[in-house]
């Protein structure tokens, strides 16, 4: 083994937030605060130095912070992020000689020992760390340094000068760092807006906005709206694809695989010969319609955030233009999309091992980068994991780097390990498996997993009791009640969540079949009509709730959650504090209260009991 600087004594290990190794950056939204800690020893009992550096991607120089001692030789330092994009981080350590030599004089002084030769070698540090330095403090320090060796002057008076704390801190400022130990890698943290963080999501289907039953709506008729959505405190429009839908293979009402020609189709069968994914189904209306709505919605404090998904319907251009694209089957036809048992023949899923990948990946980051440009800066994103990690990877680094506001929000209803994942290669927010969790013991483990662990590092959480795809048996059976339950927990236990509605304010709660989690007639496949003012509608509570997390800053944070011992298992019981850990440095000492009945249903039961209480305190 070759040794190439054998005089570095100093370990620097164990630092956190670290990803797997620093392969894959922390994630912070704007004016958060990163809190660094490391262990950091030597050999033997000198004293240590440490120092956090860090600086933003587009600053060529590091800043420092002081590291402080903890406990057990563990060390910490706090660095903000006000700025939208990459910070980097590593650590810096070294034996502090002139500190060491202090801690040994203080050791001599309280043993009653002579101190004229310790003296004498605190005077030599002063002066080789005064050589090196210009102007007033190199004077300062030679001053300093002829205090300690001066014989006429009282033991005591010289002790003192030798122990002062000012020397102190000039000495640990302009000491030449010997031998620093530098860790062995720069870390990455990646800032995005506080959006992605703290949402407020609210999914609704444009073609059913028309103010008559039946009627197609239009993006008129979404402006509309918002007023509506932004009364009950949302601050994300969620749309399903806006496309042109084909009419080969169409889904039926229920998904039936015949259809009408009045059936509209399902959203997600993207792409006519009008277009396919940058374009707009011409019943919504132009892009100016489009455009002039992202404008009138921000009006209201809403971001329109739009639904992406790589997916293609037999008349989709891609089909025609690019048939490499797609896989195909021995008798020539294009392999529609399966999940055994269910059957999708109205879309054909991409072939992401096609020899003409570089392409199809170029195409798909144009489909981005032509929303945004439209003024999208939230994407929803379809069933990625359907699609290779590696693709997820450069897409997202590639929208980043010239667009660092905007926002993925991966809906990845799979595997734990795959869902990790996305978010490391960049997904801001992710759909969790919450929509199944409906026990104390379920809840509890779940969030203190998400929330506790270093999964909430790179895993930001985004609730949904439901989705159109979404109608589990806790609404079914639970009545009104348990959409209120649900929706609080979603509200409390997360910073961002979100409700498909208006089928959520409505409580909407009948299955399309006995433990089937569709909805009957489901607005996938139809044009819905709403009555948005029904005596039953949930729309001011829900307004309520949302006041409450805007209110309180302690709900705009995931990492204080804590949960609270309950000897009665019908009772969960959870707090969320406001650290003040922020760029600012306004401390806060609120904290929200969360107590719950669970409720319990049985099958066919009409309704739960339940209550809910909020207390700040």
């Amino acid at each position: 083994m070759e040794v190439k600087d054998g005089q570095v004594r100093v370990v620097i290990e164990r630092v956190t937030p670290q990803i797997d190794c620093g392969r894959f950056p922390v994630k912070r939204s704007v004016d958060e605060l990163v809190v660094v800690e490391a262990d950091i020893f030597a050999d033997g009992h000198d004293a240590l130095a440490a120092v956090l550096r860090y600086r933003h991607g587009s600053a060529a120089e590091w800043t420092e912070i002081p590291m402080e001692f903890v406990v057990n030789d563990r060390w910490r330092a706090v660095f903000a992020v006000p700025q939208l994009g990459d910070y980097f981080y590593t650590i810096q350590a070294w034996v502090d000689r002139f500190e060491s030599w202090r801690q040994d004089l203080r050791k001599r002084v309280d043993a009653g020992q002579e101190v004229d030769v310790p003296l004498a070698v605190g005077a030599k540090l002063i002066v080789e760390t005064a050589n090196k330095t210009r102007g007033t403090e190199a004077k300062e320090l030679h001053e300093a340094a002829n205090k300690l060796v001066a014989t006429t002057t009282p033991p005591t008076e010289r002790i003192a000068a030798a122990l002062d704390e000012n020397l102190s801190q000039m000495m640990r400022k302009l000491s030449p760092r010997l031998h620093a130990a530098q860790f062995e890698r720069e870390l990455r943290v990646v800032v995005e807006p506080v959006k992605a963080r703290f949402s407020t999501w609210y999914e609704m289907f444009p073609r059913s906005c028309a103010g008559e039953p039946g009627k197609h709506g239009t993006f008129r008729d979404c402006e509309n709206r918002l007023p509506y959505i932004a009364e009950m405190g949302f601050d994300v429009l969620y749309f399903p694809p806006i496309h042109p839908i084909g009419r080969s293979f169409r889904k039926g009402k229920n998904n039936s695989l015949t259809c009408t020609p009045d059936d509209v189709g399902s959203p997600w069968g993207i792409g006519s010969e009008e277009g396919g994914h940058k374009a707009i189904h011409p019943q919504l209306g132009t892009l100016a319609d489009f455009q002039h709505l992202v404008a009138k919605a921000k009006e209201f404090g809403i971001d329109i955030a739009l639904d992406i998904a790589f997916q293609c319907s037999p008349d989709h251009p891609y089909v025609k233009e690019h048939p490499q694209w797609f896989r195909h089957r021995p008798d020539g036809t294009i392999q529609y999309a399966e999940n055994p048992p269910k059957k999708y023949q109205d879309i054909y899923p991409l072939d992401f091992e096609t020899e003409d990948w570089r392409s199809l990946w170029d195409e798909l980051k144009s489909v981005f980068l032509f929303w945004i440009e439209q003024g999208i800066r939230i994407f929803r994103v379809d069933n990625p994991h359907t699609k290779p990690f590696r693709f997820w990877e450069w897409v997202i680094a590639e929208i980043k780097r010239q667009y660092p506001d905007v926002i993925f929000l991966s809906e990845a209803f799979t595997r734990p390990k795959v869902m990790y994942r996305l978010a490391k290669l960049g997904y801001s927010q992710s759909y969790t498996y919450f929509a199944w969790r409906n026990t104390k013991r379920e809840l509890t483990e779940y969030f203190t997993e998400l929330t506790q662990t270093e999964v909430r590092e790179f895993f930001r959480p985004n609730l949904w009791p439901n989705t159109p795809d979404i109608l589990n048996e806790y609404l079914q059976h639970g009545g009104r009640p348990a959409f209120m339950i649900r929706l609080v927990l979603a509200a409390t236990l997360g910073a961002s969540y979100g409700i498909y509605g208006p089928a959520y304010e409505l409580c909407i709660n009948t299955p399309f079949a006995p433990g089937s989690e569709e909805y009957l007639d489901s607005e996938k496949y139809e044009i819905k009509s709403w009555d948005l003012h029904a005596p039953h509608s949930l729309k001011d509570f829900i307004a309520r709730v949302n006041r409450i997390r805007k209110d309180n800053r302690a709900l705009q944070h995931n990492f204080s959650l804590q949960f609270h011992p309950v000897s009665n298992d019908e009772l969960i019981c959870y707090s969320k504090r406001d650290t003040g850990q922020r760029h600012s440095g306004r401390r806060e000492s609120e904290s929200i209260l969360h107590a719950f009945r669970m409720g319990r249903f049985a099958s066919g039961a009409t309704r739960s009991r339940s209550s809910a209480a909020f207390s700040g305190s």
